[in-house]
């Protein structure tokens, strides 16, 4: 499947944008389809932890648990662990002009399970190509509003 792809330019350090974008606790707050996140185990910042991602689509909420590697500063992963439709997503943080400024680029797919791999092709990823700018407007707006990580 191809994979969605998707960059946006932030007026903040990469290091506070790093923080921000890889505490999921925050996902709620930029992304429209998420609905809460709770954590399984792992603490803030460690390289790995677990959570479990309630997401609203269509009349529903769907609940997924994923894992979370971080590669600080840069870089990090998300990979859905169970249900129909498990997300895996890489994700960057480049610095710009000596570090002011940040691009994130997110890449996204999905693997379907059941009737996940309908909905994967179907439902799921018009859904996000749907979303995917608004959320990056919303990440870029709360950043340079000087949100704190």
């Amino acid at each position: 499947m191809s994979r969605i792809n998707a960059s946006v330019d932030i007026a903040r350090p990469p290091e506070e944008v790093f923080a921000y974008i890889t505490d999921p606790t925050h996902l709620p707050d930029w992304q429209e389809s998420a609905v809460r996140v709770q954590r399984i185990s792992g603490t803030p910042g460690a390289a790995n932890q677990k959570f479990t991602v309630t997401r609203h689509m269509g009349r529903r909420d769907f609940d997924t648990n994923v894992e979370l590697t971080l590669d600080p500063p840069r870089s990090w992963q998300v990979h859905g662990t169970d249900g129909p439709v498990r997300p895996d997503l890489e994700g960057t943080v480049e610095p710009l002009d000596d570090g002011s400024r940040s691009r994130v680029t997110l890449s996204l797919d999905f693997e379907g399970h059941g009737i996940g791999r309908a909905l994967v092709p179907l439902v799921v990823k018009p859904h996000v190509r749907k979303e995917m700018p608004q959320d990056e407007q919303n990440l870029k707006e709360i950043l340079e509003r000087g949100a704190p990580a």
